[in-house]
């Protein structure tokens, strides 16, 4: 027997890939099939089943597109209602794999229909599951996103949760693995773990929701500080229940060079919205007049489906050369299928072509010491937590998150820097910001991470891990 887990660290996403003897199964895939095909091959084994814990909302599933190439059945858990054909598995319904059985735990409460996988090893012993968003390492999944398809309050759903934990999880065995579906960064949880398998029993004794005394105290702290989910979470959920173009047909779709009038045409006639995935440091140089930067090397998909929303918006892409499918490939795991294409010869060629360009105001922190005084105007673009637990002092907490609420209500002619963590946060804050004609402000190279090292006056630290 052997188990795989392929962690896709942009999504902070775990899949897996399982085999005993001659067959295979493959949980929670992501869109992009090829990879999990060339393993098969590599162990010339053949998939028996694809495995969804659930109907997923922050990426694209590859389901149905990896079931039409494999003839491999998928399966759910019980309740669930593609509009696919799948097996709807009962709950403790057994499937049999090679030597070993996989064994179907409802465990409904991050989502009606979610499951969690039980595997059985060739010798008769529980020896791990896939327990999906049900549970986390340090946390549960969040129960506030199937409120509405469950007609069930969120109070409701995280007391189903715990129900399910307790009657389904918290029985079984302290060296079982968990395998969870997210790790560290995910927006599905608020306290995960930065590992990514562990075992139950140190799950009991370390996850604060599994050591809540009662129901009442773990739908409380469970509810306790979450944030609004992103908006693009349910459109991934119809996009995982019903039928979706094939991978292949997007990168086809999206990977098209296009040259600079081209480019400039469709974004005029077709009302593309310009993603230029470069990294702040050089985008704020200089780019296209109202391209929206989210970078490439960082939390990229999420950011495109937070800031971006709509995954039926048309969108071009300016890129690093040699970047364009890994981005293409990468925007599809979100949902957004639209790409028209991307600039030919990347930003150079914008400029060589003497089109018009536009710059961002970034200084230094040591510039930003210089400039700072009793009546500056600071915007904190970071998450709450981060914001609580050291800022400068009398800085606004706006989370890029919150964009399109707090933009709006911004003085035009009042200027404000802008900063967060690193840099990262503050270019995608300043591009929108841009792009809506909010020019009076400087954006802080580094963030708060090098603001730090100044002496510019700041609260007093507090560690983040008290204010989730």
């Amino acid at each position: 027997m052997k188990i795989e887990q392929i962690y896709t660290g942009c999504l902070a996403q775990g899949a897996y890939y399982v085999v005993s003897e001659n067959e295979a199964v493959i949980i929670d895939p992501l869109r992009e099939t090829q990879p999990y095909i060339d393993r098969l091959e590599k162990d010339q084994v053949k998939l028996k089943y694809i495995f969804e814990t659930h109907f997923h909302a922050d990426f694209v599933s590859g389901h149905v597109d990896l079931s039409m190439k494999t003839g491999a059945a998928i399966v759910y858990g019980p309740t669930a209602n593609p509009e696919f054909e799948a097996i709807i598995a009962k709950d403790n319904q057994i499937f049999e794999v090679g030597k070993i059985k996989i064994k179907v735990l409802h465990t409904p409460g991050h989502t009606m229909e979610s499951s969690t996988y039980l595997l059985i090893d060739e010798n008769g012993k529980e020896t791990a599951i896939f327990s999906g968003d049900t549970l986390f390492l340090g946390d549960v999944g969040r129960p506030d996103l199937a409120q509405k398809a469950a007609h069930m309050t969120q109070e409701e759903l995280a007391g189903l949760l715990y129900e399910s934990l307790q009657s389904k999880i918290m029985t079984l065995a302290d060296d079982i693995t968990v395998y969870p579906a997210h790790g560290a960064g995910s927006a599905c949880g608020k306290n995960m773990q930065k590992e990514t398998v562990d075992t139950l029993g140190n799950q009991k004794k370390t996850n604060y929701a599994l050591n809540q005394p009662n129901k009442e105290a773990f739908v409380r702290e469970v509810l306790d500080g979450l944030s609004a989910p992103p908006k693009y979470f349910g459109m991934n959920v119809a996009m995982n229940k019903g039928g979706i173009a094939s991978f292949d047909e997007v990168m086809k779709h999206g990977n098209k060079p296009l040259s600079a009038d081209t480019f400039e045409e469709i974004v005029e006639h077709a009302g593309a919205l310009i993603l230029d995935t470069r990294d702040a440091e050089d985008f704020y140089k200089g780019f296209i007049p109202n391209a929206i930067n989210i970078g490439l090397n960082g939390d990229f998909a999420p950011w495109v489906g937070a800031m971006i929303v709509d995954v039926k918006q048309p969108i071009v892409l300016v890129a690093d050369l040699g970047t364009e499918e890994e981005v293409i490939t990468r925007v599809s795991r979100v949902g957004f299928d639209e790409v028209l294409g991307f600039l030919e010869g990347g930003f150079e060629s914008w400029k060589n072509s003497g089109k018009e360009i536009d710059t961002v105001n970034r200084i230094s922190p040591e510039e930003f010491q210089k400039q700072f005084n009793e009546n500056s105007k600071v915007f904190d673009v970071r998450k709450e937590s981060e914001y609580e637990a050291e800022h400068v002092n009398d800085a606004f907490q706006r989370p890029l998150a919150d964009i399109n609420e707090w933009a709006n209500l911004i003085d035009k002619n009042e200027h404000f820097f802008v900063h967060c963590a690193g840099g990262y946060r503050s270019m995608i804050a300043s591009s929108i910001l841009n792009s809506r004609g909010i020019r009076n402000f400087t954006e802080i190279e580094g963030g708060f991470n090098k603001i730090k090292e100044t002496a510019v006056p700041k609260s007093n630290f507090m560690c983040q891990s008290k204010t989730l």
